[in-house]
């Protein structure tokens, strides 16, 4: 997990993948915050972006963030919601905002992922896949309804 959480820290950004209304996937950059202890990760977004109304409609996504150092990746299937609270909107901001989101209070929503399973890839840390199929160790988390 500490491996984890260094690739993830490390990446600064990571792709935020979502499925269109033909089930198709649809990929962008985001910058999260840094994951909780639980791994769950937090976005901020504009509420009319693309990714939001995809995300009400099916709220499967995947998270993949990548070490470019050593060639690593975590990846992460979770399950998005989107959070409209101003407490929490307060606590998830970054000044480096400011220029997205001038109407802070309406133009900006929060996307909240919790994982339900997770993938990691790194030689630094000595966790490979098989040698055979290449699979990844996977981490499952416990569901949290």
């Amino acid at each position: 997990m500490n491996a984890a959480r260094e690739i993830m820290a490390s990446a600064g950004t990571c792709a935020l993948i979502t499925l269109d209304q033909q089930g198709r996937s649809r990929v962008r950059v985001m910058d999260p915050f840094l994951p909780e202890s639980d791994f769950t990760v937090w976005f901020g977004t504009n509420p009319k972006s693309r990714k939001v109304d995809q995300i009400k409609k099916d709220p499967r996504v995947t998270l993949y963030y990548f070490d470019k150092s050593a060639s690593g990746y975590v990846m992460i299937h979770g399950i998005a919601q989107i959070v409209n609270d101003p407490i929490e909107k307060e606590k998830r901001w970054k000044a480096e905002w400011e220029a997205f989101y001038p109407n802070k209070p309406d133009g900006y929503l929060l996307i909240k992922v919790s994982p339900e399973w997770m993938e990691v890839i790194s030689s630094a840390h000595s966790i490979v896949g098989d040698p055979l199929t290449w699979e990844p160790p996977v981490v499952l988390f416990e569901s949290k309804k």
